[in-house]
């Protein structure tokens, strides 16, 4: 009866949009026709939460499952020899993801104080728990099973109503092991069994309940576009759903589909191509170098830098794209100190230098033609373009070099969060060289990657 309803209620819903006139039909032509809103360019920052079931073992990544039973992983079959007794199953951790230090609006101001402007919370994962009392996972999700709580409700209320976050979900199209997503595969996905009945009333059901403004997919790789109705749901998102207006989609909606189609690019994780690209795109990457989930065993150095996390960000920026800066709770509910500690950081870096991130754009150059270590970002100023060079490596030598900028008349150069201007010289048509004091180290503005504003240049 479920396969039934939801068929007809698909099969109703796209035909009655498109009778009224809806500007967005179910191919890609149409979909990728939809301008991007304009919030989510004028953002840069995101924040990515993996929390779920693979949070209880947190050990080697959150594919524990599929590194178990799947892939069968030496480390991870080892693991669960030296610890756990021969029948245990994976559905026997659902009842140690306890939650029960989980505060959402904590939660909440650790986000706001990291100057993200959306966040993305993974309602469900490849191991198919959701994270919410879904109508669709009978005992497999967070009320019937562990925190016997609604944690996307619970979060999105304090997101919504204690911050000016947007607030966005992942969701997994596929599950692993879930049988009828087995048996649409060994039927070479000429059935939709487990679409029609799991992937698309989920999708509905999180859509129409919570109301994300972003809706990230993931877990397309296997099966083609078609097979999960990809282009209806999003017709349907883009038309008739209650954020049709302000949600951004990214572009995993099925197998060849990823870095070609849907809203945002994000092609492969941790995408960082270090030119300008044509499309908008995300580099969606995680802190820990090698884990989106909680991982107990991290040693420090698994962990980004802080000259790391500002590199990435600031190139990405550069570049046209925005970042999704990934943190894994742990099992109990709880933000690790080591990520607490990196989002207060790059939230007080952007309280110095967000002038040249948010709502910016890529400027002619992005990096430097003569200094490796500078990235620029543009806006438009009164009488020509302001950009901003962001300098990895402060000038030691009282001297910073650019090869790219083109200086006019009425050129100001100034440090964000520095008060008094600084003197140059241009070298040529195009070049400068800019003085630089000795400035005590109480007096910088931050302790990382520094921001020249450079007024009205030429170029």
């Amino acid at each position: 009866m479920v396969v039934k309803y939801v068929t007809w209620l698909f099969a109703l819903t796209i035909p009655l949009c498109c009778a009224q006139g809806g500007p967005y039909l179910p191919n890609w032509k149409s979909i990728d026709s939809r301008p991007l809103p304009n919030w989510y360019d004028e953002a840069k920052l995101g924040i990515f939460i993996h929390w779920g079931v693979f949070s209880v073992p947190s050990f080697s990544s959150e594919w524990f499952w599929w590194n178990w039973k799947g892939a069968s992983t030496p480390a991870v079959d080892a693991f669960m020899q030296e610890n756990y007794k021969p029948d245990f199953t994976y559905a026997d951790f659902g009842q140690d993801f306890t939650a029960e230090f989980f505060q959402p609006d904590q939660w909440a101001e650790t986000f706001a104080a990291s100057g993200a402007k959306y966040i993305v919370f993974v309602s469900k994962h490849h191991e198919g728990f959701t994270n919410w009392p879904s109508k669709y996972s009978f005992n497999w999700n967070s009320m019937d099973v562990g925190p016997n709580r609604d944690i996307v409700g619970e979060l999105a209320k304090s997101i919504k109503t204690k911050t000016s976050i947007r607030f966005g979900l992942y969701h997994s199209l596929f599950e692993w092991f879930h049988p009828l997503y087995l048996k649409d595969k060994a039927n070479n996905f000429t059935t939709q069994d487990f679409v029609f009945s799991k992937t698309l009333p989920e999708l509905f059901e999180l859509v129409n309940t919570y109301n994300p403004e972003v809706v990230w997919s993931d877990g397309d790789w296997e099966a083609p576009d078609v097979y999960w109705n990809s282009t209806e749901f999003l017709a349907w998102l883009y038309n008739e759903s209650p954020v049709k207006d302000t949600v951004v989609t990214n572009d995993r909606w099925g197998s060849g589909v990823s870095c070609h189609h849907g809203g945002f690019l994000t092609c492969t994780d941790r995408y960082n191509p270090g030119v300008k690209q044509n499309r908008k795109f995300e580099n969606a990457m995680t802190i820990d170098r090698y884990s989106w989930g909680y991982r107990r065993n991290a040693r420090l150095s698994d962990y980004l830098t802080m000259e790391e996390l500002l590199q990435t960000f600031i190139i990405t920026v550069s570049c046209g794209g925005n970042m999704l800066m990934n943190v894994g709770p742990t099992s109990f509910g709880t933000i690790a100190p080591i990520y607490e500690e990196r989002l207060r950081n790059v939230g007080s870096w952007l309280t110095v230098n967000g002038e040249g991130i948010y709502a910016s754009h890529p400027w002619t150059y992005q990096n430097d033609t003569v200094n490796k270590d500078v990235w620029y970002t543009m806006k438009k100023g009164v009488l020509g373009s302001d950009v901003y060079a962001f300098v990895l490596k402060f000038p030691g030598n009282g001297i910073l070099t650019l090869g790219a900028p083109s200086p006019s008349s009425n050129t100001v150069v100034t440090l964000l969060g520095y008060s008094g201007t600084f003197s140059y010289k241009a070298t040529g048509k195009q070049g400068m060289t800019i003085s630089v004091p000795a400035i005590s180290i109480v007096d910088l503005p931050c302790q990382w990657a520094w921001t020249f504003k450079l007024t009205n240049v030429d170029n």
